[in-house]
């Protein structure tokens, strides 16, 4: 029977005061436990030595001090993942596929560590050197064939070590279809050296042992409060300004349409759907896109735009209009957007 929490049910207010240590949680009993347990058998299919311990902390990561996976806190209860979408709009990692697939992300840098893979010649002419410094933000290019795609905003291509432990996720995935999945593509020659590197390490010692657990969510003090307002301002990016010509295409300040609903308030009755459509279409946080959709409901309102013509079909072109600004400011080299590390 899953452990009860006297916090869980507070309201959102009451809930933000405490500490993540005071919520006294653990991986055991919840369905990440069989995530990890499910990871531990790919592992052994795939003929690989290490099975990644695993903790709860404030964020996902692997660390170079131990063989394990980080999962973050708020995927360990329903009333953290409903606090979580409520502030952030996205779980990452909340469903049983995203959980997987970043846990065999974090897998790939735990193998990493584990053999110091990164000290390989052939490893860092595929991939670079590892001593890179992590940047703060990364500009990806999303049309580039050198990098597989797995985790979303093209995460490999932001540091050495993130483009590895994605080829390698890309690799382990069941029922992966790699080579056909990248024929042609630069990136292939990256899958079959972990194809290849996996066969000769695979049961191979490895030279990190140890379960030590690293920045645990049990000792951290920062409260659910501060926690939220930080991770607010790093997803949030700044969004273009100039939208007033698209909007009049769709939307009417026409005066024989001043009957006709607000245009800012057809966008909040219908805009988490609108939301959720372009964030699976583009990859990009739900976060993100809602600050480029609240720029365009202050435009709506300053001017004065109505929501005029058939409910559903201006849905349809407001969704296409948002998808189109989010894919253009990502493949115009000059607007492309900065994403948090």
């Amino acid at each position: 029977m899953p452990r009860r929490y006297p916090w869980a049910s507070l309201p959102d207010r009451e809930l933000l005061k405490l500490r993540i240590k005071d919520l006294k949680l653990s991986l055991n009993g919840t369905w990440l436990e069989d995530c990890v347990a499910d990871l531990h058998e790919e592992l052994e299919r795939r003929g690989i030595r290490v099975r990644p311990h695993a903790w709860l902390s404030d964020e996902w990561f692997s660390s170079a001090a131990t063989p394990g996976i980080a999962i973050p806190f708020y995927l360990a209860h329903p009333r953290l993942m409903r606090l979580e979408r409520k502030k952030i709009l996205d779980v990452e990692g909340g469903t049983r596929a995203e959980c997987m697939r970043i846990l065999r992300h974090e897998t790939g840098h735990v193998l990493q560590h584990s053999y110091n893979l990164q000290r390989r010649r052939r490893w860092q002419q595929l991939f670079g050197r590892s001593s890179t410094p992590y940047p703060e933000y990364y500009r990806p290019n999303p049309a580039s064939k050198n990098y597989v795609q797995h985790l979303r905003l093209w995460y490999g291509q932001s540091h050495p070590d993130e483009d590895f432990a994605e080829t390698f996720a890309v690799w382990m995935g069941p029922r992966a279809n790699w080579r056909k999945r990248y024929e042609g593509w630069p990136a292939l020659e990256k899958l079959e050296y972990v194809d290849a590197l996996m066969a000769e390490i695979g049961m191979a010692k490895p030279e990190l042992t140890g379960r030590r657990v690293v920045e645990p969510a049990s000792r951290n003090a920062t409260t659910l409060a501060t926690y939220y307002e930080t991770k607010q301002k790093r997803y949030i990016t700044d969004p273009p300004t100039v939208y007033d010509r698209d909007l009049r295409r769709i939307f009417s300040d026409d005066p024989r349409h001043r009957r006709a609903p607000l245009a800012t308030g057809f966008l909040r009755r219908h805009g988490a759907q609108i939301r959720s459509t372009v964030a699976k279409w583009t990859g990009q946080y739900q976060l993100n896109i809602e600050a480029v959709l609240d720029d365009m409901m202050i435009r709506c309102r300053d001017l004065n735009l109505r929501a005029a013509g058939p409910e559903q079909q201006l849905i349809i072109d407001f969704t296409v209009l948002l998808t189109s600004k989010i894919v253009q400011s990502l493949y115009n080299r000059a607007r492309r957007p900065w994403f948090a590390l």
